[in-house]
């Protein structure tokens, strides 16, 4: 440890790759730490039977908090490294989590959300931009896309922790599950100690022998002359020290040519990847199945949990074969395929739904009729592993790869903030949208995926197997409007390419200057 991180651990990119996912993790407890409370007894009891709009906004704190928390990033991530960030975030899921365990009311709970949000925002902020600078090309997508699949994970231990705690009369039945989940963030705090800092980030500080150092370790056995190592370095050097010449790492940076057209795409793709509806099925998923006829809260806490489990496991394949399938395909077929099932939930709802009550309030229900109750749950069912298997994963990686070094850590924050943005606006809006207009909410998120659909198609050139340094020739091609022109060899380079590349740099550096 006296490089001041365990190069036995760096050597290992899925363990280095994957442990700092712990801290998307924490967006999943949060996640069924609130959708499987919400039919709690002990919980409306306690913080007075929240209306509609009441516990929107409840749900809503947390991601007005990781708004303010991803935007932090644009100064955290730059300022103290990618490392010390990740450690930061930790600390503020305790200090949360402490407060959430302890509240005694709707005011205390909500503070304590909006902490954990802080947390919640900065972790999803920069742990994929951390997974994108410390992985190799082959396997880049692969290890973001973990944060996803840690989302899941979050989601489904902590809805068991529920369930079982919903066995308990009174409120340690949710206080014990709030209280529990302060201890991943411990362990990702005190673990990221032996883990290194981002090698490019390092380089950006003129802190180049550390970043050669820890490029060897992580891609290298240790190596300084393995050809992947000199090659990764000299492409971080030439792209570092060309960035530099651009003009200073400013907020006004993200609208200069050949950056703005990425910050649309890193922004509405985490637009899109909130409006596909998919949090409707996870924050409000007791409010879905209730309302197509699924009735007695242990009937329902199961239903639910079959969901999370199929989250979790479709979650899998994408993790695999992301590098090989590719980003556009799976935001393309992954947003068709979702609207299909949506609008076959809205429709059922639609067809053998009526006006009715659940739990004294008036909604709209499907009232004895078994088979379209299950219709509809085995239709939201197919919507999540839809999503699981395609946009899921490929939301994370896409935004965390496309932006140049200079601005990377503003651009996927202002990216990530997009998403907590529209995170925040839906989990607010949601209850109220399942209660005035019904079964039409599965049409409209329906919709947004089909629209979102054409986007892709016109707009987002593929990136997959491509260092973070060749994307830049990716998006040098243009293309716009015809993202499928560029072709998916573009950007790709040797060790004698960058050498060929920096030499004939550094000679016309040389007769300019003479």
């Amino acid at each position: 440890m006296g490089k001041g991180y365990s190069a036995r651990i760096a050597s290992n990119p899925y363990i280095v790759g994957t442990f700092a996912c712990i801290g998307g993790g924490l967006f999943g407890l949060d996640i069924s730490s609130m959708s499987a409370v919400l039919n709690n007894p002990a919980y409306a009891n306690t913080f007075h039977n929240p209306s509609s709009n009441a516990q929107g906004a409840i749900v809503a704190s947390m991601p007005a908090g990781s708004l303010i928390g991803a935007l932090s990033v644009t100064y955290l991530g730059d300022k103290l490294g990618r490392k010390k960030t990740i450690i930061l975030a930790g600390l503020f899921w305790v200090i949360g989590s402490i407060i959430q365990c302890a509240s005694i009311n709707r005011g205390m709970l909500v503070v304590g959300r909006i902490i954990s949000g802080l947390s919640v925002g900065i972790s999803s902020t920069v742990v994929p931009v951390y997974q994108s600078e410390i992985a190799a090309p082959a396997i880049r997508g692969r290890l973001v896309s973990f944060q996803q699949w840690s989302i899941t994970w979050g989601i489904l231990l902590q809805y068991f922790v529920q369930f079982g705690c919903s066995y308990i009369n009174g409120t340690a039945s949710f206080r014990i599950p709030w209280g529990l989940q302060m201890i991943p963030a411990i362990v990702l705090s005190l673990g990221m100690l032996a883990f290194p800092e981002s090698p490019r980030w390092l380089v950006d500080n003129n802190r180049e022998t550390e970043a050669l150092e820890i490029l060897a370790d992580l891609h290298g056995g240790g190596n300084q002359q393995d050809e992947l190592v000199v090659l990764e370095f000299e492409e971080i050097k030439s792209q570092v020290y060309f960035e530099r010449t651009e003009g200073a790492k400013a907020w006004s940076d993200l609208f200069k040519r050949g950056v703005t057209r990425r910050v649309f795409l890193g922004t509405s793709l985490q637009m899109w990847s909130q409006l596909t509806g998919v949090n409707v099925m996870m924050y409000y998923v007791v409010y879905v199945f209730e309302g197509a006829g699924l009735t007695g809260r242990r009937a329902n806490l199961i239903a639910d949990s079959v969901q999370y489990v199929l989250n979790v496991a479709f979650t899998v394949p994408a993790i695999i074969y992301i590098d090989k399938w590719g980003r556009r395909p799976m935001f393309i077929y992954g947003c068709l395929i979702m609207g299909f099932w949506l609008y076959l939930v809205g429709g059922l709802q639609a067809r053998f739904g009526e006006m009715g009550t659940v739990d004294g309030t008036a909604t709209w229900v499907v009232l004895n009729n078994p088979a379209a109750t299950k219709a509809i749950i085995v239709c939201s069912y197919f919507f999540v592993c839809s999503f699981a298997i395609t946009m899921g994963p490929a939301s994370w990686a896409y935004p965390a790869e496309i932006f140049p070094m200079r601005v990377r850590a503003k651009a996927v924050s202002l990216s990530t903030a997009t998403n907590w943005l529209f995170n925040f606006a839906l989990a607010w809006a949601v209850p109220p949208m399942l209660q005035n207009i019904q079964w039409k909410t599965y049409l409209v998120f329906g919709t947004f995926n089909f629209a979102a659909c054409i986007h892709f198609i016109f707009c987002f050139p593929e990136t997959a197997q491509r260092s973070l340094e060749e994307i830049e020739d990716v998006f040098s091609q243009g293309h716009e409007f015809s993202a499928w022109a560029v072709s998916r060899s573009v950007g790709k380079k040797d060790l004698a390419d960058v050498l060929a590349h920096k030499v004939g740099k550094e000679s016309l550096e040389k007769s300019e200057g003479a």
